[in-house]
């Protein structure tokens, strides 16, 4: 195959919105998109409490969301390369807002689940093509880096900052507008989204359909499954997923290229992003039921106890793109493991006494910024040398690691630190605690392993003299065979 180079239109930032402005309107959608999956969580009581539904109703209305944007997110980045970037990016956020709004003036649970479900069907669509189109924005490879590093970052704050605004919502009105609000935001990127640039020309190719149904209703399956701990579903999905790998290998034109993931090097990264996902879902759940349950805190007092967690990953975000330029991703990866792994096992000392100013919120603010530096060395690490026609399923791909971390970790930990807590001693209060703190350890211990296989893998790239950092040619320029090739020498 003959060499693709970067189509030059879409190098360019279109002359009427600056680089800036622009990686602003894309990361806007972004921490939208992962600020909903947790914007709900404090409004459920008054959502429960309005419609009549049941705690069971609750599940749905809680996983709809993120069932769609997980099962779906590698079909919308392939369609984000064949149709351009731009145009899914903005059909996406249609989508995302018009189900909004829906939400926000839903009178039953079913139209609730479905607007829910639309939500995460347009954030699967958006997220992708918005990562993707970072590459159009910043054609100066040393500029894409930074831009790449702070986007993994973006993810965080989205997660941290949903529990926290909802409650600011609430407090002054009802639950509806915590809907209403991602809403105006899509409409403020809509009718900006002109001004971004357009990506590479759309391509004439088939989307691979049996590919596609695979993947989506494996996904599907295997993060209902965790979600509910109903383990023939995650057998299902695991058995799907397997026969979606079998099509893929025997396809002319599959929807994941098994190039894309035979390199170790990109493998790794999303290990890393997947895990630290895990454990920061479990982080967020788990302490949130510590100083409520054990400490007693008020919801009022909860939310304001993640605020040092918010700093820090506000902190991580302005630094990580620096970082990445002085450790490389790779280092910056296994940094960031090693950091995470250190604030939970922190936090795996949690006691029924525990002081919140002692080493609790030493641990409290140490694993986001080492989640921080993590997602920022391995966004850019399972991006590089992307050839621009997969920008979007790379970005897909990546997202995908993202969201399917979470059902895993809280499926794995949380029966874990129930069980430990069961055969505690010394009142109920000491049990729980203990239980959590458990449950830290094993996050940790994940953690720290993750960081050794990160520096095994960066020195083995470094032993064939795979480059962990993008040459600007590279980026420039490549050749499907060279990327083939390259990944292959890393696996």
């Amino acid at each position: 195959m003959g060499s693709v180079p970067v189509d030059a239109s879409a190098g360019k930032a279109p002359p009427r919105l600056r680089p800036g402005p622009a990686f602003a309107l894309l990361g806007a959608v972004q921490i939208t998109l992962i600020a909903t999956i947790t914007v709900i969580t404090v409004a459920l009581p008054m959502i429960q409490r309005d419609l009549r539904l049941t705690d069971t109703d609750l599940v749905f209305a809680t996983s709809a969301y993120s069932l769609s944007f997980g099962g779906l997110l590698v079909l919308g980045g392939r369609l984000a390369d064949l149709l351009g970037h731009r145009r899914v990016f903005t059909a996406g956020v249609v989508v995302f807002g018009a189900a909004s709004l829906a939400a926000a003036a839903a009178g039953s649970l079913w139209v609730l689940v479905a607007a829910r479900f639309a939500q995460g069907v347009g954030a699967a669509l958006a997220a992708p093509a918005a990562m993707a189109l970072l590459g159009s924005v910043y054609p100066d490879p040393a500029r894409r880096t930074r831009a790449l590093a702070v986007w993994g970052v973006l993810a965080s704050i989205g997660a941290s900052s949903g529990n926290i605004l909802s409650g600011l919502i609430l407090s002054w009105v009802e639950w509806r507008w915590v809907f209403v609000a991602p809403a105006a935001v899509s409409a403020v990127i809509v009718l900006c989204s002109p001004l971004l640039p357009s990506g590479p020309a759309r391509r004439p190719e088939r989307l691979d359909v049996p590919g596609a149904v695979l993947i989506t209703a494996g996904l599907t399956a295997f993060i209902f499954g965790l979600g509910e701990s109903d383990w023939l579903w995650v057998g299902a999905g695991a058995l799907v997923l397997a026969l979606f790998a079998v099509v893929q290998a025997r396809s002319s034109r599959p929807l994941v290229p098994p190039a894309l993931l035979a390199s170790g090097r990109r493998l790794a990264a999303l290990l890393a992003i997947g895990l630290t996902a895990a454990a920061m879902a479990t982080y967020f759940f788990v302490l949130a039921l510590y100083f409520q349950k054990t400490l007693h805190y008020s919801p009022a007092a909860t939310s304001a106890a993640f605020l040092p967690p918010v700093l820090a990953v506000l902190f991580t975000a302005a630094m990580g793109g620096r970082a990445a330029r002085r450790l490389g991703p790779a280092g910056l990866t296994a940094a960031g493991l090693a950091l995470g792994a250190a604030g939970l096992g922190v936090l795996s000392t949690l006691d029924a006494d525990s002081s919140y100013w002692g080493l609790l919120v030493v641990g409290i603010t140490l694993f986001p910024v080492g989640a921080g530096f993590t997602f920022s060395g391995a966004t850019v690490w399972a991006v590089e040398r992307t050839a621009p026609e997969e920008a979007g399923l790379v970005g897909g791909v990546v997202n995908t690691a993202m969201e399917v971390g979470p059902p895993v970790g809280l499926a794995v930990l949380v029966p874990l630190a129930v069980a430990h807590a069961a055969g505690g001693e010394g009142g109920a209060a000491a049990a729980q605690a203990s239980g959590y703190g458990f449950a830290f350890g094993v996050a940790a211990t994940a953690l720290a392993l993750a960081a050794g296989l990160v520096l095994l893998q960066r020195g083995r790239g470094a032993r064939t003299g795979t480059a962990t950092r993008p040459s600007p040619a590279a980026s420039e320029t490549t050749t499907q065979h060279d990327i083939t090739e390259k990944q292959g020498s890393s696996s």
